[in-house]
């Protein structure tokens, strides 16, 4: 029985390293690229760096979550693993930002793979009993990557190079790729099936074109420009040009028969939508540390460590509960907690302190961190091993996609009313603004030398419209945090049964 555990353990460390490091390639470059377009230039290209991995992680997920289902988990996650390798090795070559952005395209079809993988494969080898301590062990590095990340690409980047956020993928991915390439051996047998290449393509053109409407508008192309409008006309054509193909295809690549399902749909729904609310905290929370109360840009990583810790209690213990208590009644708890903490972040000002502002974090870092495992246990909840791939990696998706249109939908919000606060400010015109100081991104206040070039005066009116600002983002980001909690009462009352689960695992061990 030992023997037995071991391997247990060295498959679930296999993925739950696969795990961290595809999830942690989401913000170990950021710290990191300040440096990168220093050195290489392409100021105007660098957003492509971050937009290419996130563009085709998502693309990748519902497609692989699919194939796994129809052809095995095993070959599809460690093609994943190489594909993540392979693409970290070049962009540790790469001698451009073009480069590096079609290399980040090849990481995240790797990410794809993993991620979407990754918790079925935990649901086919962990028995019903050990299942919610699992969920919530992958809960947890969900949050602390959102932390390591930043903290390590900002160190590797100081005291190495660059290059190093990339490389450090291949020892890792090599001790993942051997723990599940030796140790897991699947039990399912799968028959080969149609594939739906035309949904896949229209799958990866919609996302595209909603992903890249969203980076490029407002900043490198007006809203109203023929290419934001073409991007948005095409992102429409091609959704429903795919659910036309779905509902036709004998194996479609995203079942909509799966959201026949009410605690399958309003899982999901809770995933995108307390995803959007928590990005908005993740993002301008360090922004309202540095820009406002004057914290240091070199451990920005830091102030988001009281938010990472809350959420890995929550994960760890919305794991353990998940056989005690209704998945709702876990996820409604917990929501009132993200809600509670946007309530009071937008009443934040220039005077708020320190402690406030961690209590904060502490309290949305408890409110997201159930949904990190939780909500991965109930899509799965029902379904058979062969619907698992696709259900698990819709949930990614979901959740991706929520958190993506968080980040620009209130990153528009939070420029437009900070240009509002100033104009009134300054006066029409604002001819008091240096030139060098972009109204549309507050980063610029992070930067400890531009504080220190603006006149008192003016820093202090900028800080005000800034803390004004952010504090205006977060009463908007009430709005899906409070949707996010309507969908999770309107989830069924089902809780996981690790008797009735224990019948299938059986059957296929």
């Amino acid at each position: 029985m030992s023997k037995l555990q071991n391997k247990l353990g060295i498959i679930v460390g296999g993925l739950l390293l696969a795990i961290l490091m595809a999830s942690m390639d989401n913000t170990i470059v950021a710290t990191a690229m300040g440096t990168v377009v220093g050195e290489m230039g392409g100021l105007d290209k660098f957003v492509w760096v971050t937009t290419a991995y996130m563009v085709a992680e998502m693309a990748c997920m519902p497609i692989f979550g699919k194939l796994s289902d129809m052809y095995g988990r095993k070959r599809f996650f460690i093609f994943g693993i190489i594909m993540f390798m392979i693409g970290s090795a070049l962009c540790g070559m790469a001698m451009s930002i073009v480069q590096l952005s079609l290399f980040r395209a090849v990481q995240g079809v790797g990410a794809g793979a993993m991620v979407s993988i990754a918790f079925t494969i935990l649901f086919d080898v962990v028995s019903p009993t050990d299942r919610g301590k699992m969920m919530g062990a992958f809960g947890a590095v969900f949050g602390l990557s959102s932390v390591i990340g930043p903290l390590l690409g900002g160190y590797i980047t100081d005291h190495l190079n660059w290059s190093w956020i990339f490389y450090i993928n291949l020892p890792l991915g090599f001790i993942a790729l051997l723990m599940i390439a030796l140790f897991y051996k699947e039990t399912q047998t799968h028959s080969k099936q149609t594939i739906d290449w035309a949904g896949s393509i229209l799958l990866v053109g919609a996302v595209v074109c909603c992903i890249f409407g969203l980076e490029l508008g407002g900043k490198t192309y007006a809203w109203s420009s023929p290419q934001i409008v073409g991007l948005f006309s095409g992102f429409v054509v091609l959704t429903i040009l795919l659910i036309v193909v779905e509902k036709k295809a004998v194996e479609p690549i995203i079942s909509f028969r799966l959201f026949r399902s009410r605690l399958y749909t309003t899982s999901n729904l809770v995933a995108m939508l307390s995803g959007a609310a928590y990005m908005t905290a993740a993002i301008f929370i360090p922004i309202y540390v540095q820009g406002v109360l004057g914290g240091s840009a070199s451990n920005s990583g830091l102030t988001l460590l009281p938010m990472m810790i809350g959420s890995v209690v929550t994960a760890t213990l919305g794991g353990i509960l998940m056989t005690k208590l209704q998945y709702r009644t876990i996820m409604m708890g917990t929501l009132v907690l993200l809600l509670t903490g946007l309530v009071l972040l937008s009443q934040i000002t220039a005077d708020s302190s320190r402690l406030l502002i961690t209590i904060i974090m502490i309290l949305i870092g408890l409110g997201i961190g159930a949904s990190f495992s939780v909500l991965s246990s109930s899509v799965l909840h029902s379904f058979p091993m062969a619907q698992r791939g696709a259900a698990s990696s819709t949930l990614n998706f979901n959740r991706s996609l929520g958190m993506s249109l968080g980040i620009t939908i209130f990153g528009i919000v939070q420029s437009h009313s900070m240009l509002s606060k100033l104009t009134q400010s300054l006066g029409a015109g604002n001819t008091a603004v240096p030139s060098e100081l972009n109204l549309n991104d507050p980063h610029a206040l992070l930067i400890p030398a531009f504080r220190e070039s603006l006149d008192p005066q003016l820093l202090n009116t900028v800080t005000l419209g800034l803390s004004s600002s952010i504090g205006t983002t977060f009463a908007w980001s009430l709005i899906p945090a409070a949707l996010a909690l309507i969908a999770a009462f309107l989830m069924t009352k089902d809780k996981m049964d690790p008797a009735a689960e224990g019948e299938g695992y059986a059957a296929a061990h």
